[in-house]
Order: structure tokens, then sequence, then C-alpha cells
């Protein structure tokens, strides 16, 4: 038996090989899939096109998420009014009809029209309408009211949304043409639906807001093809979702006179520098364990920040609550903002104000060094541009031409500066 085995496989190497080719190969390299440009169409709303990477991909599927009346029909809407006058677009709606959809767009001045609307929540027929119109772009509103023909249960359910999002995944890849989805989240801030839904898409976006502001922040969390995290910033009016083309002037809150506890550093959100202000409150403790609060700041590395401003610094806040918070709702998740945080707690404790034409940024050390963050110049930039004229930083991230600029190197030297 062995030698009738090893011969077959002597006889199937001399004929060339185990298998055969069946049909001409698929494959490509990688420099000639490189000399293909990625078809990037421009949604008309520049603070969109920043959060998709720099346009809408031809067969890419984007999965918008947020609260139920946050403004992502609104958006998408906008966004697909601009895109109709150069290529066919189809809106579908599973949760208006389309003389509600229209509706919404004469309120908000859309011209819309060579906009295709549809109401359907069947999503072959979705399918075999986009191909019948040669709709380029397709959105869906929304994803959890879409069903298929391929499973029984009902539309919502985890099934039905797992299956119809790989409808349209599919059909985005196959044609080409770019799908947009819309999607609600659940209380606890995730996309209703399996998570899954999150991985089968090409970008995730979450639309944010803060109950008692009218301004819109939209955070890319998934882009394969772009950066993620990338922030675009929008104002809520009568004529639907405006651009701010500068979210420092909201993040910042410039004090006509210094107050103890509040600092100003740059963060970055995506490829974009922001300033932000960051505000400390240290009081004696009301309870025998003082608390140690963070609002847009992990707690975990405030407790950091300060044991080695106890340890490096002299300074003890053992006895007193300490609060920190960053203004605006913004959510800081870089080490840049170590050196502001700590500043801005002695400032509390020391109830001494940091000068209000001063910005700073840097992360901290347990040695208590300061140590240097990326792209140090743009923020800088940034920082000047907003009228700041002088600035605490690491001192590796200063740059050759010096202005105002002081480069520190441990955590006693911007104790002693920054006062």
């Amino acid at each position: 038996m062995s030698s009738i085995v090893g011969g077959a496989a002597a006889q199937r190497r001399a004929q060339g090989g185990v298998t055969t080719a069946t049909g001409p190969s698929t494959s490509r390299t990688i420099t000639e899939i490189a000399q293909e440009r990625d078809d990037r169409a421009a949604t008309g709303i520049g603070e969109l096109d920043r959060v998709l990477g720099g346009g809408l991909v031809a067969g890419s599927v984007v999965l918008l998420g947020g609260d139920p009346g946050i403004g992502k029909s609104t958006l998408l809407l906008q966004a697909a009014d601009a895109l109709s006058r150069a290529r066919p677009v189809l809106y579908v709606s599973g949760e208006e009809s389309v003389r509600q959809v229209a509706s919404r767009a004469q309120r908000l001045g859309l011209d819309a029209t060579s906009l295709r609307l549809g109401a359907e929540t069947r999503v072959e027929s979705v399918i075999d309408e986009a191909v019948a119109s040669r709709a380029q772009v397709l959105v869906v509103d929304s994803i959890q009211t879409m069903q298929t023909e391929l499973s029984e249960s009902s539309a919502g359910s985890a099934v039905q949304v797992r299956e119809s999002a790989a409808r349209l995944v599919r059909f985005a890849k196959d044609s080409g043409t770019a799908v947009l989805l819309i999607g609600h989240v659940t209380k606890e801030g995730q996309i209703a639906g399996p998570r899954i839904l999150e991985h089968m898409v090409d970008t995730v976006l979450y639309f944010e807001s803060d109950p008692a502001s009218r301004f819109r922040v939209v955070r890319a969390v998934k882009n394969r093809f772009g950066s993620a995290n990338e922030l675009g910033v929008f104002v809520m009016a009568e004529q639907g979702l405006r651009e701010v083309r500068n979210p420092s002037a909201i993040f910042l809150s410039r004090h006509p006179q210094p107050v103890a506890g509040s600092v100003v550093t740059v963060v970055r959100e995506g490829s974009r520098p922001l300033l932000v202000e960051v505000q400390a409150l240290a009081d004696d403790a009301q309870a025998m364990n003082p608390r140690r609060v963070a609002v847009g700041f992990e707690s975990s590395r405030l407790a950091l920040l300060l044991a080695v401003l106890h340890r490096h610094g002299g300074i003890s806040t053992a006895g007193r609550d300490v609060f920190v918070n960053v203004v605006g709702g913004v959510r800081i998740g870089e080490t840049s903002a170590d050196l502001p945080a700590v500043l801005a707690v002695l400032s509390s404790v020391r109830d001494r104000p940091v000068a209000v034409d001063t910005v700073c940024f840097g992360e901290l050390g347990l040695t208590g060094e300061i140590r240097p963050v990326p792209f140090g110049e743009e923020r800088l930039r940034e920082a000047a541009k907003q009228g700041f004229r002088r600035a605490l930083v690491p001192a590796a991230n200063v740059p050759r031409r010096v202005g105002a600029i002081d480069g520190i190197a441990r955590l006693q030297d911007a104790l002693e500066r920054a006062f």
C-alpha cells in the first residue's frame, strides 16, 4: 500500500504539482493594486469629509450611530442632497414616508431636485431600486428597520440586523456603490444590534452631543480609509447642521480675569489640534476618604499624577477632594494633558491663577520628568492662532525658532515657571 501511495505522489510531482489550476488567476501584486487610487466623493460638508478621511469612498459602507433626535438623518440628508448634484443618490427611509422626508428637506432649505427618495424596509427591494436607479450612493435610514428574506425573525432583531447589513455590504462591494447606514444606539451608548455589525462595515461614526449644548460632534471610532478618532464639529441651527470650522473657539472659554484652577492645553483629535480648558478644584475633604473625580480625564491617571505631584513637587493633596474637568465635554485620551492637569490642581491648591495667555502640554513621568508629546510644533501653531503668547512645553518640543516658549525638563521647573 505504501509503495502505491508513494508512486502516486511521485506521479503527481512529475505532472507539475498536487493540484492544477481550473481558471485564470484573480490575485494581483501590491504594486498593481497600489496604482489604483480610492475614488472619493466630497459630501459637500467639510467636517464630515474630514471624519471620513477626505470624502466618501466608492464601494465603502459607513455606519453612523447616535441617540434618537440628535441629527443623524438631518446630516445624511444634507450630505445626500450635496452628493446628488454630481451623481445618482438614493435615500431610503424605513421609519418615515417619502412625504415626510421631502417635507424635512424643504424645512432645511435643500434643493434636492435630483435626489431620489424611497420608503422601504425590505433589503431586497432596496437593492433592486438602487440597481434600477443606478445609484452611486445609497443612504439607509435606519439599519434597525431593515429585514431580509434570508431570516424569518422580526425586524430589529440581532439576526435581522446582521443579515440585512451583510446583504448591503455585499451589494456595496460588488457594485461599487457607497452605502451609508444610520443606526440607533442603546442606553449604554453602543449601536443597537450585534457587535459584529461594527466589524462588517468599513467606517463607524458616532454622533455625540452634550444635552445642555447645541453643538454636535461626529467622531470616527473605526475607519479603513482614514484615521480613527477624527473629530467633526457641528452646530444645530434652524437650517439644519452647520459646520464649525474653528472648534477651539467652542471648547475654549477665555476668562476676562485670571482664575485659579484653570489651565489651557492643546490636544489632538485625529489630525486636528484642539485647544481645551482643563479645570481643577481642590477642597477640604467632606469624608474620611478624599475623593478623586475626573470628567473627560482618566480617574486612575489623576491619582497617579497626584502621587507624582506629592513626591517630586512637594505638594500634598491629602485631606482634600480633587475634581478635574475638561470643559466642553471633550474626552482626553492622550498623555499630553498630564502637565495641564497637575498645574490646574496646584493652581487651585495655592489659589493662584496661571496667566490667561499661557498654554501648556506635556507628559509627566513617574520620576518627575516632563516627556515630549507628538506634533509639538503643530500644537504651538494652533495656540498662536488663538492668541496665546506664552507656552510651557517639554524641552524636546521647543522649536528651533524659540519665542515666548519655556522648555521644561522636570516637574519642579514647571511649578516654578507656571506662576
